[in-house]
């Protein structure tokens, strides 16, 4: 009897999606509500292994709970980088519980480029970009490399730079062309608030405080009220997104590296 025909693994480097794909995608979904459009995604397998990027923030549990309605298997990626504030750790744990979400995976920084690039973990201090290249930027890289789409929470209401996001969009730190979905780029701030208080969802405990914008403690500061919710990061620094959210490939930061 001849032996079966061995399988031969062929590295694909053609592109998951086209722009042409995302474009249909957009038009397909223009009207649908949101969780529609999720559970089209999820059930169909509209956009291949898709995982879901998660600060657990002032307002990511809307999208998780979203998300949990249809599958709570869905990986929920996490990037701790080590500079959270206690509270949002906390508030991680009590939102993945809540939900009954069961695929949270927690993103470390590499441990050789932590030693040398912020042997001091002072980076933030005086090199932002640099600190969220290392803590931010190279582990989601990595981790997003076995995904063909992620869903992120991002809204188009958040600031001036996220002003008419997209639903889908191609992830352009990606050169195989990654999906990315926004499924609350339309929502506003009204919206979101009904929707905590219909479904009951716990605020994230610093919103109260005056964050209405949360990431690492050191580069989060309290934002008055009237101002963007996103002033109050990176204060004082010409910085808006800590880098997994670029507009372009080529404004990566310097030295940025996918597979680091």
């Amino acid at each position: 009897m001849a032996e079966p025909a061995r399988r031969i693994d062929v590295l694909d480097t053609g592109p998951r999606f086209t722009a042409a794909q995302v474009d249909a995608l957009n038009a397909r979904f223009a009207d649908v509500p949101t969780i529609a459009m999720l559970r089209a995604v999820l059930r169909e397998g509209l956009a291949g292994d898709v995982a879901a990027v998660s600060s657990f923030g002032a307002e990511s549990a809307v999208l998780l709970h979203l998300i949990a309605t249809i599958d709570r298997s869905v990986p929920v990626l996490f990037l701790d980088t080590g500079k959270h504030f206690p509270e949002t750790l906390a508030y991680r744990d009590e939102i993945m519980g809540r939900l009954g979400m069961t695929n949270l995976v927690n993103l470390t920084p590499n441990a050789e480029a932590l030693a040398a690039r912020d042997g001091t973990g002072l980076r933030w201090s005086y090199d932002p970009d640099g600190c969220c290249e290392i803590r931010k930027v190279a582990p989601l890289a990595a981790a997003l490399g076995h995904f063909d789409a992620s869903f992120t929470g991002r809204k188009g209401f958040q600031s001036q730079t996220r002003a008419g996001l997209p639903t889908f969009e191609l992830d352009q730190t990606d050169l195989r062309g990654r999906l990315k979905i926004n499924p609350l780029a339309t929502w506003t701030s009204d919206q979101i608030r009904a929707y905590f208080e219909a479904t009951g969802l716990p605020a994230h405990p610093l919103v109260a405080q005056g964050y209405p914008s949360i990431g690492c403690s050191p580069c989060t500061s309290m934002v008055a009220p009237g101002e963007d919710p996103r002033s109050g990061r990176w204060k004082g620094w010409d910085k808006t997104e800590c880098g997994i959210h670029l507009d372009a490939a080529e404004d990566l930061p310097p030295g940025y590296d996918p597979a680091f």
